[in-house]
């Protein structure tokens, strides 16, 4: 893949699991995931009807389909947290984001819905991650499509990168093509 695509696909790079947690990893996380509603507003502010339907990259979603897909994805995500909380490394079920992507309701709603309901998602899931115990960031989840068991605080770690990384495909779009905020 040539730099110019992975720059495009990759804004931020590529999501590199951490070694480790630390306490102050963790604020980081919550700190982005606490950021990323506004973070989205901003990057959709005053954009107009072509410029949602623009894909940020040749081959890549529309704008409009990274922000449902931002909403769909930690809706999925805060589901996940829960299970992860309540029970016993539950598995969860796996998604096809890329079907998702192409379902009606990402084509007709508008993009302000998925962002209040980022805005309302984030602020359960940040009221939950912030009071929770520190043996609660071991608590897992499975994951059957990868095969793979995460603790919760790989989760934040992952999402709080994903927000990031598409908020910056929007972002680095408007740069682009001159559409300013």
């Amino acid at each position: 893949m040539s730099a110019d695509i992975e720059e495009l696909k990759y804004p931020i790079g590529r999501y590199t699991k951490p070694t480790g947690v630390t306490p102050h990893d963790i604020k980081g996380w919550i700190s982005a995931l606490k950021a990323l509603p506004l973070w989205m507003d901003a990057c959709i502010e005053n954009l107009d009807v072509y410029q949602l339907e623009t894909p940020y990259r040749d081959g890549g979603w529309t704008i409009q389909q990274v922000v449902h897909h931002v909403a769909d994805s930690h809706m999925n995500a805060y589901i996940r947290l829960k299970l992860a909380l309540t029970e016993d490394a539950p598995t969860i079920t796996p998604y096809k984001e890329e079907l998702w992507a192409e379902m009606v309701d990402t084509k007709i709603t508008p993009v302000n819905i998925s962002v209040t309901l980022l805005h309302a998602v984030h602020r359960r899931m940040i009221d939950i991650l912030e009071h929770m115990k520190d043996e609660d960031w071991e608590r897992t989840y499975y994951h059957p499509q990868y095969q793979k068991t995460f603790p919760v605080w790989e989760m934040a770690a992952l999402y709080a990168w994903h927000g990031r990384h598409h908020t910056e495909h929007i972002r680095r779009l408007r740069e682009r093509m001159g559409w300013g905020y």
